[in-house]
């Protein structure tokens, strides 16, 4: 299968699928001397995990990774203490999957033949035939976008390093839109909904604060955790929130992140009421990115709003913006342009319409995009399709399990691939700036 990789400097292969045996992650060019976690790649992973409430799918994949190789098994010589680190090689990840019962994929070989609309198991057949995964949608589930979290959550440590920052959150949903915030309270927002999350998500109490999950164990110890797990996923209960103690001490809805707490209630009501309706929504992540260095970036080609048009390649995106967006045809020249002024030596913009990019490289101001997220395909009401196979008309009722929108699980997706595509352009720019001749 093509199309699996992305990056010139810092690249990552992905493979696996919703009910193979799991999904693993492959990135070259994360340099040497870091050390990394299971623990740290799960707190951004079970951010987008299903099974965590009414707004997911009920399926409950652990979401548990496993660092495979590209770490020293040991300090290399007497005196250096470098045990765990990266050391140059491809770092791989492995997610297994846990929750993929026989229940669960004879409902999808019941369904198989008549594709979901909206969904692409008719295009995905049209490509591979009766070879097609079609299990749970394969390759094209929502369930490779774990893969995309793990390699982010890497990108975004190393561009941490580097003074970049990159927050996403929920923006709108179910027609329901949020009000602009300074992004400092946006990123204080965020990080206290990563601490909610671990203090009340099953998983991570049970593996990783339990100290049961630790990077030196080795990989039969840690899969031999993870297939105890599975003989007990049916069991472990969902998250139950003290919503109001959160709300107190955090400003924050556990169940959706969006930085505006009301707000976030209000979508919450409207994606459950919509849902009662047997179907779904969609809404508008928004991403931004802090401390980028002016010039970074390629002309033509490769320019950097180019590259972030790949956020398109999230499952159930179709649209990207960056700025101001669309709203740029309905201006004046006079209202889009970012004037520029000079202020105690450095240069400063009134506005940012571009969203920090002019000619496909940074201004130096935050760079700010959006992605459109479409209802979830799957919905609890009869649609029209097809028997792919006999090409007969026929009616579809949903039967496998579903999310009301897919908007509440996107975000922390958009985070790491927005991290991936700036890490590896600040990679290259880094390179570029050091060779380059001055006068």
């Amino acid at each position: 299968m093509l199309g699996c990789t992305y990056g010139t400097l810092f690249k990552t292969t992905v493979a696996g699928g919703s009910y193979q045996e799991g999904l693993s992650i492959n990135i070259q060019g994360v340099p040497p001397g870091y050390l990394f976690s299971e623990e740290e790649i799960y707190v951004e992973l079970m951010l987008r995990k299903p099974g965590q409430g009414e707004l997911t799918s009920p399926r409950r994949e652990a979401d548990v990774p496993i660092i495979y190789s590209g770490v020293n098994a040991a300090d290399t010589m007497p005196g250096f203490k470098n045990a765990g680190y990266t050391n140059g090689t491809p770092l791989v990840i492995l997610i297994p999957n846990v929750d993929r019962h026989f229940e669960h994929i004879e409902q999808y070989q019941l369904t198989n033949r008549t594709p979901r609309p909206g969904h692409a198991s008719y295009a995905s057949y049209q490509k591979y035939g009766s070879w097609d995964d079609s299990i749970g949608a394969g390759f094209f589930s929502g369930r490779y976008t774990s893969s995309i979290v793990a390699a982010g959550c890497i990108a975004k440590r190393i561009l941490k390093d580097h003074g970049i920052d990159v927050v996403a959150f929920v923006r709108e949903a179910a027609g329901v839109r949020m009000n602009d915030m300074p992004v400092e309270e946006i990123k204080r927002k965020a990080a206290a909904y990563r601490e909610v999350r671990k203090q009340y998500d099953p998983i991570y109490l049970d593996i990783f604060a339990s100290g049961k999950m630790k990077s030196d164990k080795r990989f039969f110890e840690k899969a031999a955790i993870l297939a105890e797990l599975e003989k007990r996923i049916p069991e472990i209960k969902k998250p139950t929130y003290n919503e109001q103690e959160i709300r107190e001490k955090y400003g924050i809805n556990p169940k959706l992140f969006c930085p505006d707490a009301e707000v976030a209630d209000t979508m919450y009501d409207e994606i459950l009421r919509i849902m009662k309706e047997g179907d779904s929504s969609g809404g508008i992540v928004e991403v931004v990115v802090t401390g980028v260095p002016a010039g970074m970036g390629e002309p033509v080609f490769n320019k950097l709003d180019g590259e972030l048009g790949r956020l398109m390649s999230i499952g159930t995106v179709k649209a990207v913006e960056i700025g101001c967006g669309v709203k740029a045809a309905t201006m004046k020249g006079s209202e889009c342009n970012d004037a520029m002024r000079m202020e105690k030596g450095k240069v400063v913009f009134t506005s940012n319409n571009a969203g920090g990019i002019t000619g496909g490289l940074t201004t130096g101001q935050d760079i700010v995009a959006r992605i459109a997220v479409k209802p979830t395909p799957t919905i609890a009401k009869p649609q029209l399709t097809i028997d792919k196979v006999s090409l007969e008309n026929k009616e579809l009722a949903a039967v496998t399990r579903r999310d009301p929108t897919i908007v509440a699980r996107v975000w922390p997706v958009a985070e790491a691939y927005t991290a991936m595509i700036i890490l590896d352009a600040y990679m290259q720019h880094m390179a570029y700036q050091a060779m380059r001749r001055e006068k």
